[in-house]
């Protein structure tokens, strides 16, 4: 198997027709695809959240050429491979490591990262989803087992292995919104308010949407953008490697849980 039909298989599990979609009609920007191909029959491949020189140097212990990542290899237009701005891409591709990036579709997909952020949370079927690209979504409002905030905070602790989580508020917990990646703003707080969330759980919050929340009457949990994507990316490599015919790895790098 050559990168270009790595690609078709990832496609086929979490279409890259979703991140254009979202992209036109939810007016977002993305860059996902096959971002270095250097065309060699695949050897193995390393799946990890980002293209990292821990997660290249990985790839070359294992004697790995491909790396696939959940956030884009190439996000911003590179204007050159010097110095630090493409330090990675330069990197990999000098090893013969081909990289395949699927972000905004894996976020989206049926079984992608969103919906395993809410399946994780203890969340079974969605009361509404905020974004909904055909055969996806983003964004969802559902119910959990009743339970105390501390005890819920808890319980993402151990389910999802993180070891920073920042919580705000008192009430008990019943019903959770829920936003994988950087999707805390103000649309995903009236979003949960409209839908009778009582909590949010995201990452990378901004303090006057944080200010926003809690004068609003919601809990809100935000754990670290790694610890919330790298576990529903997890189970995307879970998933799709018994349909591959090489060594597969999933590659976790500890400092940002």
């Amino acid at each position: 198997m050559i990168p270009e039909e790595l690609y078709k298989c990832i496609d086929g599990l979490a279409p890259f027709s979703l991140s254009k979609e979202e992209c036109g009609k939810f007016g977002h920007y993305d860059n996902s695809g096959l971002l270095v191909d250097c065309g060699e029959e695949i050897t193995g491949a390393l799946f990890a959240l980002d293209l990292s020189a821990a997660a290249i140097g990985r790839a070359k212990e294992l004697g790995m050429n491909c790396i696939v990542t959940h956030h884009p290899a190439i996000f911003s237009p590179l204007k050159s491979l010097t110095g630090e701005e493409g330090r990675n891409v330069l990197s990999a591709a000098r090893a013969g490591i081909s990289v395949i990036s699927a972000h905004l579709n894996l976020d989206c997909a049926q079984g992608g990262i969103d919906e395993a952020l809410m399946a994780g949370l203890g969340g079974k079927r969605p009361l509404a989803v905020m974004e909904e690209p055909a055969g996806g979504g983003y964004g969802r409002v559902y119910d959990v087992e009743p339970c105390s905030l501390g005890a819920f905070v808890c319980r993402v602790k151990e389910t999802f292995s993180a070891e920073r989580v920042i919580c705000y508020g008192a009430r008990p917990v019943g019903r959770v919104a829920s936003f994988c990646g950087g999707g805390f703003d103000a649309e995903a707080i009236s979003f949960a308010l409209a839908h009778g969330a009582d909590t949010i759980v995201s990452s990378d919050p901004k303090h006057h949407l944080v200010l926003e929340g809690v004068e609003r009457g919601l809990n809100l949990v935000f754990l670290t953008h790694y610890a919330a994507e790298r576990y529903g990316m997890e189970r995307f490599y879970l998933g799709i490697k018994e349909k591959l015919n090489f060594p597969c790895a999933f590659f976790t790098d500890e400092r940002f849980l």
